[in-house]
């Protein structure tokens, strides 16, 4: 029952999508002036959120735009209704809505919809993890040199040591490809799917990685947090790979040298 309705849940989110890309919406910033919410966003939010009340009113829902509707109910919904909002808002296709779903503290199921990619991701806890119904799994790569990496930085710079523009620099130092989608559930779906073999990321939301995460170690791979702990969502760090470049990419992330 849950996993039909999560499924429906990105759906009728990723209808919003589709409704307002490349039309006319408003669109406003929220901490910083490239921190954008969308009236697409709250179109999709909305939809996703009456869905999930419809058939479980009494679940506890963590959303990005409306923040938590907390409950005593053991189950957690976690919903980012656009994952890549200034890509979105540019009219940029590489945008998705996201939603894991937890039970009791723990990752249970996850989706991520990227509607004009026609590209439907899920996994289920110990029963992996597919994309548009086929199984995924992480690349097999086991040279951090040889990979295809992706990353993103903050809205706001954390300007610390090992920051995210000085682990960058050394990997492109050492001409290692990273790309930037601008979407982190999509990163991570796209290294479950073995198109990238590893993400890192210094500061994200527990709703822009709740899915994703879940696709990632369903899809036999590995993510910790950046000092290689358990990874846990309500953190920001996290690096996330294929397993075998594992080691290799967090000891750059904390300041080690190729």
């Amino acid at each position: 029952m849950i996993k039909n309705t999560l499924i429906q849940a990105v759906e009728v989110g990723a209808k919003e999508l589709i409704r307002f890309f490349n039309g006319s919406f408003t669109v406003s910033s929220k901490a910083t002036i490239n921190d954008l919410v969308t009236e697409a966003d709250h179109a999709s939010e909305k939809a996703i959120i009456e869905l999930i009340q419809s058939q479980f009113p009494d679940h506890f829902i963590l959303s990005e735009e409306t923040g938590e509707m907390a409950s005593a109910s053991d189950t957690k919904w976690i919903i980012d209704p656009i994952d890549g909002t200034i890509n979105f808002a540019n009219g940029i296709p590489i945008c998705c809505v996201s939603i894991g779903v937890e039970y009791k503290g723990e990752m249970i199921l996850g989706s991520v919809y990227n509607p004009f990619m026609n590209e439907l991701y899920f996994a289920e806890k110990g029963k992996g993890a597919t994309l548009n119904g086929r199984p995924m799994r992480v690349s097999k790569k086991e040279s951090l040199l040889q990979s295809c990496l992706v990353t993103g930085f903050p809205y706001q710079y954390l300007d610390t040591a090992n920051g995210p523009l000085q682990v960058f620099e050394k990997l492109v130092r050492k001409a290692i490809p990273v790309r930037r989608l601008g979407s982190a559930a999509l990163d991570l779906c796209w290294t479950a799917a073995g198109r990238f073999d590893g993400f890192y990321e210094h500061k994200l939301q527990a709703w822009d990685s709740a899915a994703g995460y879940l696709m990632v170690e369903e899809a036999g791979g590995k993510v910790t947090d950046l000092s290689g702990n358990r990874y846990n969502p309500y953190q920001p760090g996290i690096i996330a790979t294929n397993g075998f470049i594992h080691d290799q990419l967090q000891a750059v992330v904390n300041g080690g040298e190729l």
